[in-house]
């Protein structure tokens, strides 16, 4: 059963953490292994093994980069330990970044502030693309073009993401 289906939800790549909390609630206390205490070990375990499945999607819908790689996953359009090849542009903007943030480690926090706002705003540009086909999917609607850039998006991300470490 993937996450989707166990929490009763449509395929999204934007969830509603909230809305979804409350279903969390709902199953956590459904499955709680406390409760299967005087049950088989068959039982137990597999009450066990839906506790964990519940905690991991509850996880994955938390972070929206997270949900994303769990619907391309589904999709069979990403997979783990993919080696993606990022457009050779982005990767230009990126390294420049990455020379910004290192010498701004050696001019202060001035510097640092004005590398924060570089990498809000290249994370606003790589995600206008693609806003209204994340915000807007439709299972059987959205068309794998649209899918694949998201993913391409995904590991732009993800790549910005690891700069963003950096800064912490």
């Amino acid at each position: 059963m993937n996450y989707f289906e166990l929490f009763e939800l449509p395929v999204s790549l934007k969830v509603d953490v909230s809305a979804i909390a409350k279903k969390y609630f709902e199953l956590q206390k459904k499955y709680h292994p406390d409760y299967y205490s005087n049950a088989s070990e068959e039982v137990q375990a597999d009450v066990l093994e839906k506790a964990a499945h519940i905690n991991k999607a509850f996880k994955t819908f938390k972070n929206p980069d997270e949900t994303i790689k769990y619907v391309l996953m589904q999709k069979r359009l990403l997979e783990e330990e993919e080696k993606y090849q990022l457009p050779p542009g982005f990767l230009m903007e990126m390294m420049d970044l990455n020379e910004q943030l290192a010498e701004a480690a050696f001019d202060g926090d001035d510097n640092l502030a004005a590398v924060k706002m570089s990498m809000e705003n290249a994370e606003k540009e790589i995600y206008s693309p693609v806003q209204s086909i994340i915000e807007n999917y439709k299972e059987g609607e959205t068309t794998e073009t649209d899918l694949l850039k998201v993913k391409e998006y995904y590991y732009k991300k993800k790549y910005l993401n690891r700069l963003k470490e950096q800064v912490k």
